[in-house]
């Protein structure tokens, strides 16, 4: 995983998925971070780990945030990596 990038675990008609990435965009901005969407409706192993805990925010050393999460929480993560 890329040092600059959070992963968002979703799926397809998640509607709190999408909530979590508007969520999360204004710190993208601000903490310079890309942020790369793993559906896990392709992959039956994501599908298992994830499905029933999606959104998941992964923070690039790592650790996992599960929904719900703030911006505020997810940057308090990011300052203790």
């Amino acid at each position: 995983m890329n040092q600059s990038e959070l992963r968002l675990y979703t799926a397809q008609n998640c509607h709190l998925c999408e909530v979590a990435e508007d969520l999360l965009q204004p710190l993208l901005e601000q903490q310079h971070l890309i942020l790369r969407k793993v559906d896990i409706g392709v992959d039956a192993d994501l599908k298992a780990a994830y499905g029933l805990r999606i959104p998941v925010v992964v923070l690039p050393n790592g650790v996992e945030k599960g929904w719900p999460f703030t911006a505020i929480q997810v940057k308090r993560l990011l300052v203790s990596v």
